[in-house]
């Protein structure tokens, strides 16, 4: 007999394997969305588990803004090399072009465009349910969400007007143009997804871990030097030991100043950290109360 107790992390593993299944099943041509972040390294380590040693039943897709990390994208492709699995690439810059997005300057923050990329991805390969890796611990308007969460034929998602989910029966009907998003972490914390990568020996991209970055302080927050970011008059730049608790737009996505260097020290750091990744890390996040429901609602993650 084993000695293995069912634990915690067992028992999310085992949740997020139920729905990637029970949405393969039931849904005609869904779509993993993979940006190399952490949440979305979970995601792959839970669809491994319930489909290995076959394939996918699923491609792989990201919404790439253009203005990612780069260690990100490295990683982002790689992954999906190793996994041998398809990746979809859809970029905000071809939507720029089309002029389906129009922004300010170039420079702007294109998270909020995003949306745009994804439904006009999501009507050209016509699928029916988007797997994401947001969690209900992130933001407030995500504490809303169901797993199941469903998006009317413009892609929009009315918070007030949601399906209810006993236990673990989800309602997987849709008509033609509307489609799901699932998310199979809802219930895991920021913590529960390091103490899984730190069980699963999973990589994820360097700038996870503490190291010197050259940055400028700005409304409270760090912000990496880019080519997107520059010191403004006034501003000074500065060499510090940080790490990134979530990786997104360059123009928007600040560090944290930081020592862990293992993930071992970045569990220990989450552990008693009392701010939200999001809430310390995304300025876009920071300018409404509701502009990730706002965001949301208008087809958004």
């Amino acid at each position: 007999m084993s000695n293995h107790s069912f634990t915690h992390l067992d028992a999310l593993e085992s949740e997020g394997i139920h729905i990637m299944r029970e949405l393969a099943a039931e849904c005609a041509n869904p779509v993993l969305l993979f940006s190399g972040g952490k949440d979305s390294i979970v995601l792959l380590r839970l669809a491994e588990k319930a489909f290995r040693p076959g394939r996918f039943p699923f491609p792989l897709m990201h919404i790439d803004t253009e203005h990612n990390f780069p260690e990100v994208i490295e990683f982002r492709d790689r992954r999906a090399k190793e996994l041998g699995e398809r990746l979809i690439v859809r970029s905000m810059e071809d939507s720029i072009k089309k002029g389906r997005v129009v922004l300010r300057s170039e420079n702007q923050s294109r998270n909020s465009f995003q949306s745009v990329t994804l439904l006009d991805a999501i009507e050209e390969f016509e699928f029916d349910a988007c797997i994401g890796g947001a969690r209900r611990d992130e933001e407030k308007a995500r504490a809303k969400e169901r797993i199941f969460s469903f998006r009317d034929e413009f892609g929009q998602w009315d918070p007030k007007n949601q399906r209810p989910e006993l236990w673990d029966i989800y309602n997987t009907r849709t008509h033609q143009g509307e489609n799901i998003r699932v998310f199979p972490i809802s219930n895991w914390t920021e913590l529960d997804v390091w103490e899984y990568i730190d069980r699963e020996k999973l990589e994820v991209p360097h700038i996870y871990f503490a190291h010197m970055r050259e940055v400028i302080r700005r409304d409270a927050g760090l912000l990496p030097i880019s080519r997107l970011v520059q010191p403004k008059d006034g501003e000074k730049t500065e060499q510090v030991m940080v790490r990134f608790r979530t990786v997104g737009d360059m123009s928007c996505t600040c560090p944290v100043a930081s020592t862990a260097t293992t993930i071992d020290e970045i569990v220990a750091e989450t552990a008693v950290t009392r701010i939200t990744e999001r809430g310390a890390t995304r300025m876009d996040d920071q300018t409404s109360d509701a502009s990730m429901e706002l965001r949301k609602k208008e087809g958004y993650f």
